[in-house]
Formats: C-alpha cells, structure tokens, sequence
C-alpha cells in the first residue's frame, strides 16, 4: 500500500521563459545555505550535478536545467521554508524555456509552436522537455502529487508577448487546463505572475506590465507580483542577481499571505490624511490625518528593519510585498518637527521631504498644521513680502569667510530710509538658516510689520559656530558666561558681523536701535552677549533660552545685582518657553524679579521645546521692539 501524500509537503510549479529559467549568474551566496526543507524536483536530466528527471534533491541552483542561472524560484523557495512552519517542505519544478511565447505551454498549440515558429536557437531547449514543456511539468506535477499537494502555480512570462492584448486569456488557458489535467480546485492554487523588467521605465518590454496588471481580471485567483525596483542587467530585459533574489521574495510574501502565514502588517491610511507641506512635489508621503498622527513610507526592499524617529519616539515601521515600508505614529503636537528614519541600524533623511539644518545636520521634517491661528507665520495675500538674502562676509577674528542670512523688510529698497537691527540666533546643532527655513521668520515680520503691530527692522541670522555637536568634555559646563561652545561667535559679532552688517546696509547704529535674541542655546549666547555689552544692545530676548546656572549675585560681573543700570539700560528684557518645557524659564524670571530686574514673560500653550514655540515667541517679542 503507497503512502499517501504528505499534506506538509507544499509543491509549486513554476513555468515561463528565460527570467524564470534563470538569467543571471548564480553567486557564492546563492549555493549556500538552502535549507534541506527546501526541494526541487529536476525536470531534466543534469549529467553536471548527477540529479535524474523526476527526482527530489535539495534546491540548490540551478533548478531549471544545466546551464541556466538564477531564478525567482530559488529565493522563493528559500523565504517560504524560512517564514513557514518548520514541519512544512517546500518543494518546486521549473520548466521555463528562455524566448517562448506563451503558446509554448498551450496543450493544444504547442506542436503547431515548435514546428513552425519556435527560432533554432531554442530547438536545444525544447527538445529537452521531449519538445512539449506543457506535457513535461503535467507529468512531473503528478509525481508531486504522490508524495505531496500542489499549492501554488508560479508565472513569469509575457517578454515574446509583448503587446498581445490576448495574453491574459491564453494565460488562463494554460492555467485552467493545468487545474483540470492535475484535478485541482483554483480556490486552492493560485497563479503569481511576474511583471517583467522595469529598469526604471526603460525595460525593453516594460510595456507588456500594463497587460500582466490585467491578468487578475480574467484569472480571480491570479496575483501580479510587481517588479518595481528590482534590479536588472544591462541588457534591460532580464533581472541581476539581487533582482531575482528580491523578485522571488515577493512571489513568497504573496504566497505566504493566502496560506495564512502573513509576513507584512498592513498600516491603514486614513482617507483623511493629507500630504504634508514639507513633501517634496510629486511625492504623497509623509502624511498628516485629521488626528495629527504622520504617516510615513520609504521604499527599501534590501532593508530588513526601519524605523521612523520622531518627537523623541520610535516606531516600527511595516514592509509590503515590494519593499515599501509604512509607519504611523502617534499624535503628535502641532508645529514643525525633525524626523529621521533609521534603516538597519543607520540613520538617514526621508527622501521624499525636503531637508532642514538642525540636530547638527541635515534633517527631514514634517509641519502638524495648527489650524488658522497659525496665520500669522504664513504668507498673506495682499502683505508686502521683505527679502531675507545670503550674506557672505570675511571675519578677521577667525579668519574664515561666513554667511548670514539678512532680512529686510519689504520698503527696504524703496528708499534711504535707515533701520534699527535685531540679530537673531537660532538654537544648538542648527545654522543661519534656522529662522528663515524652519522659523518662518519672514512671514512673522511681514505680517506684523504689515499690520502696524511691529516697527520696520532688519534681522540678521548667523550660525553661532554652534553647528557642529556639543562636547562637554571640550567645550566646558552649560553654566551662562562660562560654556565655550559657541563662544567663538562672540568676537565675531563684536568685531566683524555687527560693523560689516551697518557698512553695507542702511541700519541705525547706536543701541537704542539694536536687539539680540536667540532660542535655546541661542539665548544661552544672547544673555552672554547682551549682558557684557550693554553698550551695543538695548534690547533682550531668550526663547526656551538654555541660561543656566545663572548667578544673579556673579554672572556677568554681578550685573543683575545692579538692577537700575540693567532696567535703565535695557529697554526690554524678553523671556518666553513652552507649557510643555522645562528649560529653567520661570525660575530664571523668578530669579530676575526677585533681584529687581524688570522682566516680560510668555508662556506658548500647549508647545515644547520647538520651533512653533519660538515662532510663538518671536511674534510676542517684536512687537516691543524699537517704539521708545
């Protein structure tokens, strides 16, 4: 009595034409480690390898015949036993003849096919299936059938069909006298077809995809395996190595899916979800929903993990079939925020947003959008717009050339007219272009300048040498007027910056009609700066100011132990932070207050350390600016 089939024994047959028979050559890496769960079953004699038609062996390349290189199949046949259970064996048979049409495994077409239209050169092939490659995979499909249960059909084809809109129906011809030849159930073996070579729309017959997509509506149990992203050789028309390695992949994922063994979590995009403004045109990701959750997707298929890092969170994010990731995150808080995706372990910008300086380089961001209260940082119809320039200038005290970015409010170029300045710092491991980029300065001035709220001004943005990370190691503790990080900016200010800005712009020169403000370590900076210089500045701003160990007794030479010199001189001292912060701010005002100093205080609801709150301070800030 014959055993009876092992229902752990999973059999596919595989058929095509040359990129299913294998085109590319087999590497080192592919004659290793195929688990021995793995099969195949030769479908030719090869004399090389020792292995008889109709045999079992492990499913080491080459699986189509002598000679043939690397297939879909074999990494197909590798992601299966690797993501299955491991009482389950995976065994497959290839029969693929390099340049065939489709007829080539029509029953009733195929003799008509070799003898009058099969080319010579494929003669050799053909005759090594006995001239009938359909009758060859039925016969050794029913010797599968002993000792297993086929459970899928895999399909690569359709490159000499090119154009026949046919194809989809002549693909089920084959496919349901398969079923009916081997007495199988569609519902219970499905048919993965392969779209065809890409190469980034230059396959040279990339066109017959748009027929491939359609075989679904003509097969219900067909799937399309996309070729998206797989990399080819240079002949455009047949995948490299890691193509067929990533191609047969996908025919696994999709496989493994309808067997109940799901590889991918899917992540649900709201209909809601728009795109956010940072995208780059042309691309739909990332994505903000009604929420404030970010929908995030990078395409990867050689990733084996990644993950989106965003407001100090990680999520993981979910592969599909093709090697597109998708992450969603929490809620996250209105404004701007730097993300970052980490790809096995290195971290890299999203592609798909433009990029800001900050977190000491170059990063990608998202915008939460705040809803209409955040107009005022916004562009308006009917506002004159000022003009924030690159300005590049030589600084003797470190003999370099520098940039700072200059805005000039919108009546500028209008006159002669001369204009009190406010320099402006942004914050640790960011540059000059932090205020413009991300802060949106420039609307906040134009609008307010606009409505009659501030007074005309110029602001100058300079990076602060504060670009680079800091080490306390080198550049000493935190504490106000003691940290070396970014101290080298101040002779800069003093003696470069400050009188080359008055010598090519028309600005008013004395104190009165000059401001400093920064944000966090900015503001650490501005306290630095403004409190030993007293004589240049009449104006103070810290926004979420990193000020810290301030002494009111002994920083800066005890200065606010003299509170009448300071609030004589100073005509506004500014200090603003997040709800959601802890930076030190409203000790440090306690502290001030209670030394005499004269203070103003902003509190942004609702924000934490970030760039909507600095934009929130900004607003609150200028507007007392210059108007005594």
């Amino acid at each position: 009595m014959e055993a009876a089939p092992d229902p752990n024994f999973y059999i596919f047959l595989c058929f095509g034409q040359s990129n299913m028979e294998g085109n590319a050559k087999i590497e080192p890496q592919d004659l290793t480690g195929v688990d021995p769960r793995f099969q195949m079953m030769a479908a030719v004699d090869d004399h090389k390898l020792g292995r008889k038609m109709g045999e079992w062996y492990t499913a080491t390349p080459p699986l189509c015949r002598e000679n043939t290189g690397l297939t879909p199949v074999d990494y197909f046949g590798r992601e299966m036993v690797a993501r299955l259970p491991k009482d389950v064996r995976v065994g497959v048979i290839t029969v693929a003849v390099g340049g065939c049409h489709i007829e080539t495994f029509m029953r009733d077409s195929v003799d008509n096919y070799v003898k009058t239209r099969a080319p010579q050169w494929m003669k050799g092939m053909l005759a090594c299936y006995g001239n009938n490659p359909y009758n060859r995979l039925v016969t050794l499909a029913r010797k599968a059938q002993q000792v297993g249960v086929i459970k899928g059909i895999l399909l690569h084809q359709g490159e000499s069909n090119t154009g026949d809109v046919r194809w989809p129906e002549k693909v089920a011809w084959v496919y349901n006298q398969l079923i009916a030849d081997l007495h199988l159930k569609s519902e219970d073996v499905p048919l993965l077809a392969g779209e065809v070579v890409r190469a980034d729309g230059h396959g040279r017959c990339v066109a017959m995809n748009a027929i491939i997509d359609k075989l679904p509506e003509t097969i219900h149990t067909a799937h399309v395996i996309s070729s998206e992203g797989c990399t080819n050789g240079p002949d455009n028309l047949h995948f490299d190595a890691a193509g067929y390695r990533e191609l047969g992949r996908r025919y696994a994922y999709k496989m493994l899916s309808l067997l109940g063994y799901p590889v991918f979590k899917s992540v649900a995009v709201p209909a809601d979800a728009v795109t956010s403004e940072t995208a780059e045109p042309g691309n739909e990701y990332p994505k903000i929903d009604s929420s404030r959750r970010a929908y995030f997707r990078l395409h990867a298929p050689a990733a084996q993990h990644v993950v989106a890092d965003i407001c100090g969170k990680k999520y993981d994010m979910q592969r599909d079939e093709t090697g597109t990731w998708t992450g969603v995150s929490d809620p996250l808080p209105v404004g701007f925020h730097y993300y970052f995706f980490w790809v096995d372990g290195v971290q890299v910008t999203d592609p798909a947003t433009d990029t800001y300086f900050g977190c000491c380089r170059q990063a990608s961001a998202l915008e939460v959008p705040e809803g209409s209260e955040g107009d005022y940082y916004r562009p308006q119809q009917g506002v004159a717009k000022g003009q924030v320039r690159s300005f590049q200038y030589y600084a003797g005290s470190t003999h370099q050339w520098r940039r700072a970015m200059v805005y000039t409010p919108a009546e500028y170029e209008q006159g002669k007219k001369r204009y009190p300045v406010l320099y402006l710092q942004h914050g640790m491991g960011e540059d000059e272009t932090g205020w413009s980029h991300q802060g949106k300065m420039q609307n906040i001035m134009d609008n307010l300048i606009a409505a009659g709220k501030a007074v005309p001004m110029i602001v100058v943005m300079e990076s602060g040498d504060v670009k680079a990370p800091y080490r306390p190691d080198k550049d000493g503790g935190n504490q106000a007027g003691l940290s070396q990080y970014g101290a080298t900016f101040y002779q800069v200010l003093i003696n470069d910056l400050i009188p080359t800005i008055d010598k090519n712009f028309r600005t008013k020169t004395d104190r009165d009609h000059r401001a400093m403000a920064g944000l966090s370590w900015g503001g650490h900076q501005t306290f630095d700066m403004v409190f030993t210089h007293l004589d240049k500045f009449s104006y103070c701003g810290g926004f979420s100011g990193a000020i810290f160990g301030l002494d009111v007794n002994k920083t800066y030479d005890g200065i606010f132990s003299r509170p009448d010199e300071v609030n004589s001189k100073l005509h506004t001292l500014f200090l603003g932070c997040g709800s959601e912060e802890n930076m030190g701010t409203s000790k440090l005002i306690k502290d001030l207050r209670g030394a005499g100093v004269k203070v103003e205080d902003y509190v942004s609801p609702g924000t934490a350390h970030e760039w909507l709150t600095w934009r929130r301070c900004l607003k609150e800030f200028v507007v007392k600016l210059f108007k005594k």
